[in-house]
């Protein structure tokens, strides 16, 4: 069991936001699992794999240049997400590659910037 249930991160607008997550965490295989209000998500949409545990929702501060890290199961995994995110209006903000300067050995990891500026990253971390 992780120590976090879930998180979020307020978008200024949530239906272009939902279009840059479902195409981005569909790369990381989770999907939007929750609505608010429901079916129409206008106020929050929450992703995960049964359980949503990442919201976009308008009741949080937007722009605030946040940070969130996926995990991903492979580098093809990271690789797919960055090249998601670039095709659904993300910003390029560090290609898939192994990481150094400080990261652990085997960080692959891959960073781009969402509709509101907030930092993405998918990780795989290599044994």
């Amino acid at each position: 069991m992780s120590a976090i249930d879930h998180t979020g991160i307020g978008a200024a607008d949530v239906s272009r936001s939902a279009v840059f997550y479902d195409a981005v965490l569909g790369a990381l295989n989770l999907r939007r699992v929750a609505e608010m209000p429901e079916n129409v998500g206008t106020d929050g949409i929450g992703y995960g794999a049964e359980y949503p545990v990442f919201w976009i929702d308008r009741f949080h501060p937007h722009s605030v240049k946040q940070h969130v890290a996926f995990a991903a199961k492979s580098r093809a995994e990271v690789d797919a997400f960055h090249a998601a995110a670039v095709k659904s209006g993300g910003t390029d903000n560090g290609a898939p590659g192994l990481r150094g300067g400080g990261y652990p050995p085997g960080y692959y990891a891959a960073f781009v910037l969402d509709p509101d500026g907030n930092n993405i990253e998918a990780v795989f971390r290599e044994q």
